[in-house]
């Protein structure tokens, strides 16, 4: 035990409580035995690679080229998607794939290349693949996108006559790490991973790829979080492409970005360093514009969950409700003010002695009557559900997991035990797909309380440990789909199979309504089940600072439904802070304030009249935009495109967009500018190309460039782009189409997804055209020719000359 361990475990107890620290340090105990045991010590290696070509067997789609020690098979989809596998290694099984492999390009063939190597031509993306084995993704114009150097992975040494010796290459398995490095331009950015509290442009450094409960709160800089995912997306001159390698272990990434003009004129490419423990070296590479890229995500991974009208609204949770009257007392205290309410979140403590699947009947004798009177005045219960089951005969959770053999179990068949809030605690094997049909049955208990939608936390999974690491032994035992498997390639897949659990659990339950569910920690393809939310984010301006870079970051990850704590989670923030990161939260898609118990209350009213007032002005016009967000989610499951984007997203050439990252374009026609620093009552704005319009002025400004804009604590900047139609509500209960003047000359637009109700209906696009005539008449019209359909109201027709910007 080190000092950073002696330091946890003080924190651990301090937490939990003394008598919960004393288990959680013999779980820890059990766990470090378990792993000497049941792991095998690490043998003598020999670095290998993969040797020179040998020859090659053209497939559909492309092939496999076979090298002296290895083989690598190439295959392009249809639209271009490309997947190279080392070691024998192909695209499934995968969690992160949605059903079946992609169709392969039957038109991209496999051919010899110079220099005794070989290239796989398709429409959209071309493959060469070098003697030794570097591969090189190119566009169809020939500019290199990324060159991935040939990998290097350890075998088990070999004896005197060989044996121990394994030759194929880095297909995994425990006696094979393996790393690869990738060179991408000199001017290149990197993006994603996951959800990075430092960002949404990676720099320099490491990042590691295990989700990981932080055990406290986070700040900018503290890596790994909860949900880390080997995805990035590069953002260069030559091109934006997204790779993404297909493997759940333990791993770790190393970035440095390229210089131009380095060493006596010549550029220095940037590099990627990817070390992983174990599991397959295969990888997907998909080039594009921004929007294309994600499309092609996610036809590859599945399309967002669609959360259902009311989940886009204004959300309020606290670790520390004292029970069903105050909870009551609280939306009261929200309709008195006129402060628009959507949803009450009730976490750990109302439950029985913290076990899941339960209610705390002291605090909350009638919690489907609260639930049905909730309901009436349009506020939804949303339940805290968490993986762990405490291990205690009688309890009717922990009684029907055993019966079903549902947990996890070690090398030698006991079942696993951890410490999380109830106590010593088991786990569900969500690996395993009985045991997720099993999981998702008992959501009909949540149901039947009244709850209408779910976050899932501590799905790490976490086991508190003052020592070692806050999760299962790597050695426990998994389903793995019936592969079988340790904890080393479960861990990161665990909150993703929960998460799957539920959504299909509630979808066999309740088939006419969209499941509502979010999640601390998952993987690639989480947004097929619901979205994510920051995780306990630090009180202060750095956590602020730290939910923009989560939300930009999942966004280009393919999960574009997320946001933070509103307030931070560990602390109480000045009316100052709280007003804007209450600002803030009112342009992202999950807008929900939450707190810990000892961390003060969040509702507005508590910070003063003042901020109450700012408040108020957020939530209406969260309200006013509903409708625009309604459109947003229905054309991020259509289409991958996220809500919240950076503002380089339609501008990836305009390196000085790809620098910042404390603004935000919501949709294609808002730009969003919060204040992310105390004292701050005016900001510069770097604006993509075109004419936009402060929407709290009328004052027009022309991109691309940098302008002042004024930002009281009443307000935070948010710019409309020339043309657009957004959808707003009209204050009647219907929808009107907002238009922002268009630049005479040029054509604008937008397009509008009407809201079809909380279950499966399929969405209508209405696709809308703007001009604006040299006499200043603005025309809206409906790209097919028919009816608008709704009123409109123009804006920006007042203006005075445009400013300029800086350059």
């Amino acid at each position: 035990m080190d000092g950073r361990d002696l330091v946890r475990s003080v924190r651990v107890v301090r937490a939990v409580g003394p008598a919960q620290g004393l288990r959680s340090v013999r779980a820890a105990w059990r766990a470090r035995r378990a792993d000497a045991v049941a792991l095998p010590a690490r043998a003598p290696e020999r670095a290998r690679v993969p040797g020179a070509a040998t020859g090659a067997e053209p497939q559909p789609g492309g092939g496999v080229i076979h090298f002296a020690r290895s083989s690598l098979r190439v295959r392009v989809a249809t639209g271009g998607a490309v997947f190279c596998g080392w070691g024998g290694a192909g695209p499934e099984p995968s969690y992160a794939l949605a059903g079946a492999c992609p169709e392969v390009d039957a038109r991209a063939m496999l051919e010899p290349d110079t220099e005794g190597g070989w290239r796989v031509v398709s429409e959209r993306v071309l493959v060469a693949v070098s003697r030794h084995g570097a591969v090189e993704v190119r566009t169809p114009g020939g500019a290199v996108l990324r060159r991935e150097l040939p990998p290097r992975w350890w075998d088990r040494a070999a004896g005197p006559d060989g044996a121990g010796e394994r030759a194929g290459g880095p297909e995994g398995g425990d006696g094979s790490r393996w790393v690869q490095r990738s060179e991408v331009a000199a001017d290149a950015r990197f993006f994603g991973l996951g959800g990075r509290a430092h960002g949404p442009r990676l720099r320099d450094g490491s990042y590691r790829l295990w989700n990981t409960d932080p055990g406290g709160a986070f700040v900018p800089g503290d890596d790994p979080l909860s949900l880390t995912m080997p995805v990035q997306l590069v953002v260069a001159d030559a091109g934006t492409h997204l790779v993404f390698h297909d493997n759940s272990w333990d791993g770790r990434v190393l970035l440095r970005e390229g210089a131009e003009g380095a060493g006596s004129g010549h550029d220095r490419p940037g590099t990627c360093e990817l070390r992983m423990d174990g599991g397959p070296l295969r990888y997907w590479v998909l080039a594009g514009t921004p929007a294309r890229v994600l499309q092609m995500w996610t036809a590859l991974t599945g399309a967002p969950a669609l959360p259902p009208r009311w989940a886009l609204g204004y959300q309020h949770a606290r670790w520390g409700f004292g029970g069903q009257d105050e909870v009551r007392r609280i939306v009261a205290g929200y309709k008195e003010r006129e402060l628009p309410l959507t949803a009450v979140h009730l976490d750990i403590d109302h439950f029985d002695r913290h076990r899941v699947f339960t209610v705390d009947r002291a605090r909350y004798p009638d919690l489907p009557g609260l639930a049905r009177e909730l309901r009436a005045d349009g506020v939804r219960l949303v339940s805290i559900v968490d993986p762990a089951v405490k291990a205690e005969p009688g309890d009717a959770v922990y009684e029907g997991g055993a019966a079903a053999d549902a947990f996890v179990r070690d090398a030698r068949g006991r079942e696993v035990r951890g410490v999380v809030w109830p106590g010593e605690s088991v786990y569900p094997d969500f690996t395993d797909a009985r045991v997720r049909k099993w999981w998702g049955a008992l959501y009909a208990e949540r149901l039947a309380q009244g709850f209408s939608g779910f976050w899932h936390d501590m799905n790490e999974p976490v086991s508190f440990a003052p020592f070692g690491e806050q999760t299962l032994p790597r050695s426990a035992r998994h389903a793995l789909e019936g592969r079988g498997g340790d904890h080393r390639e479960a861990h990161n897949v665990y909150g993703l199979a929960m998460a799957r659990a539920g959504f299909e659990g509630l979808c066999e339950l309740r088939p006419d309504e969209r499941p509502f569910l979010f999640s601390r920690a998952g993987w690639a393809g989480l947004q097929r089940y619901g979205g994510t939310w920051s995780g306990d984010v630090a009180t202060g301006w750095e956590g602020l600072r730290a939910s923009l870079s989560l939300v930009l970051g999942l966004g280009l990850c393919g999960v574009p439904y997320s946001g933070p704590d509103v307030g931070g989670f560990s602390g109480v923030p000045s009316p100052e802070l709280y007003v804007r990161w209450f600002q803030l939260g009112a342009y992202l898609p999950l807008f929900r304030t939450h707190s810990a118990v000892w961390a003060g209350r969040r509702e507005p009213w508590e910070f003063g009249i003042a901020a109450l007032g700012h408040a108020r002005a957020a939530l209406r016009e969260r309200q006013r935009l509903l409708p625009y967000f309604v459109t947003l989610g229905q054309l991020a499951r259509l289409a991958g495109a996220p809500y919240v984007r950076p503002v380089w997203w339609s501008s990836p050439r305009d390196r000085a967009l790809r620098d910042c990252g404390d603004a935000f374009l919501l949709g294609d026609a808002l730009l969003v500018a919060p204040v992310l620093q105390a004292g701050v009552t005016r900001r510069a704005v770097r604006l993509p190309r075109g004419r936009w319009y402060d929407t709290a002025t009328g004052r027009a400004y022309e991109g691309p460039g940098q302008v002042w804009v004024d930002a009281p604590l009443s307000r935070i900047p948010v710019l409309a782009r020339a043309g657009a139609v957004l959808p707003v509500a009209d204050g009647d209960g219907g929808t009107e189409l907002e238009v922002w003047a268009p630049v005479a000359g040029r054509e604008g637009g937008g397009l509008v997804v009407p809201d079809a109700g909380d279950g499966w209906q399929r969405p209508t696009v209405e696709r809308f055209v703007t001009r604006r005539e040299v006499d200043g008449r603005v025309f809206v019209e409906r790209r097919d020719g028919g009816a608008v359909g709704y009123r409109v109201r123009v804006r920006g027709l007042a203006e005075e000359v445009p400013a300029g910007a800086d350059g």
